[in-house]
């Protein structure tokens, strides 16, 4: 979950200004005790995780803790968000994540807020490891496929063994013992499972939010399952079982960020929109990179020869693969600028718009998806505000003498 746009000045070179990172995306552990069939990380086609140390080493946790801060003071934010990643993170031990976000804490300039994230997989989770991360001011937050064991069949040990049992154990943990803590559940579309089943049952799981991810894939290496705009039915389905609720029974980050964006109010979701990428990777060998969601496009995809030793963030900031995504509508395919749905969707995401050839100028290979869901949403809200409109006059014949 990311927090509010921070302001502050923008560096720039050549005239071009250039939008700060305000989400450090910190690798504490580079491996992970799952071996999923799908993981884009470990089965895709990059391989640059297997040349790296398993675990970040404290000096490299130190000297980012320094860059951080040295990037906060240079730009005057006042809300970061440092997410404490993998691999699962808490192979690295909850003790040395909590000393890490100490750190960082201890060494932003006063008046910077540092907003702390671990995500888990939740199998490692104990009440000892939840309250040290709770006591740390960390919230926890959960990656699942969905609520029941037949959602999560994929996800499984090195040994193939299911995850569910202890997964499942680790987020009622959270959602008992530490809710204030609780971040929510990061869930990827699988459009094999039915919608409003794997909705409901994630309810169960007591998440404050969810956040739906559509799979990782692109022109030349598609998705599964991708035909018929499969997925945007999908979430379309899932739409209406969130929205008809009458209640507000968790927040959905997607649905969320497209009805405002479609009510003119501004985005901070990668998916959606037309924000200024924010987010930057530390490897644990101390590299410097862009998201691990590039990392599915082609092997090296998401370096920038940098490292925190040698190099300030700012540096990063001027690579022309971070600069093209802070480019906005002027990096995205003729189509996209053309499509009345531009400021909505966005492009869609970055990866998602790979063509093997021809790079990231191309529509997402979601196009037809994300249209029929920005249109289904759309739709909602117009028959919303006609029957509220229509329901006005109606009360006040009612209420007439």
């Amino acid at each position: 979950m990311r927090p509010h746009a921070a302001q502050g000045p923008r560096h720039g070179g050549a005239g071009v200004s250039r939008q700060a990172f305000r989400q450090f995306i910190v690798k504490t552990h580079g491996r992970c005790n799952l071996a999923c069939t799908y993981c884009y990380l470990y089965e895709g086609p990059d391989s640059t995780w297997r040349t790296r140390p398993a675990a970040a080493a404290d000096e490299v946790l130190d000297r980012t803790a320094t860059r951080i801060a040295e990037h906060a003071g240079t730009h005057g934010l006042t809300d970061i968000s440092l997410v404490l990643h993998g691999g699962e993170p808490l192979l690295a031990g909850a003790g040395k994540l909590a000393r890490f976000t100490a750190l960082v804490r201890d060494r932003v300039p006063a008046g910077c807020t540092v907003h702390a994230t671990v995500q888990t997989n939740a199998t490692l989770l104990t009440a000892r490891r939840l309250a040290v991360l709770a006591d740390a001011g960390i919230r926890i937050g959960v990656s699942l496929d969905g609520g029941l064991a037949a959602h999560n069949a994929r996800r499984v040990d090195h040994a193939g063994r299911p995850s569910w049992p202890a997964a499942a154990r680790g987020a009622l943990l959270v959602a008992e013992q530490a809710p204030q803590a609780y971040a929510g559940i990061l869930t990827v579309v699988d459009v094999t499972l039915d919608p409003v089943e794997t909705y409901e049952s994630l309810l169960t799981l007591r998440p404050p939010g969810l956040d739906f991810l559509l799979p990782h894939g692109n022109w030349s290496a598609p998705p599964p399952h991708w035909a018929d705009a499969r997925h945007g039915e999908w979430l379309c389905a899932v739409f209406d079982r969130w929205w008809r609720a009458g209640r507000r029974e968790t927040r959905v980050r997607l649905f969320e960020e497209c009805v405002a964006l479609l009510l003119g109010l501004p985005s901070v979701t990668e998916a959606l929109g037309l924000a200024p990428f924010d987010a930057v990777v530390v490897e644990t060998d101390g590299s410097i990179e862009q998201v691990d969601a590039l990392k599915s496009a082609y092997d090296g995809a998401a370096r920038t020869g940098l490292d925190v030793f040698r190099h300030a963030f700012d540096e990063a900031l001027l690579h022309p693969a971070v600069a093209a995504r802070q480019a906005g509508a002027a990096a995205l395919a003729d189509q996209c600028r053309a499509c009345p749905l531009l400021t909505v969707c966005g492009g869609g995401h970055y990866a998602h718009r790979y063509r093997a050839g021809h790079g990231f100028r191309n529509p997402s290979v979601y196009c037809a998806d994300l249209q029929r869901f920005i249109r289904h949403v759309a739709g909602r809200l117009a028959e919303d505000t006609a029957a509220a409109a229509a329901a006005v006059p109606a009360a006040r014949e009612e209420g007439a003498p």
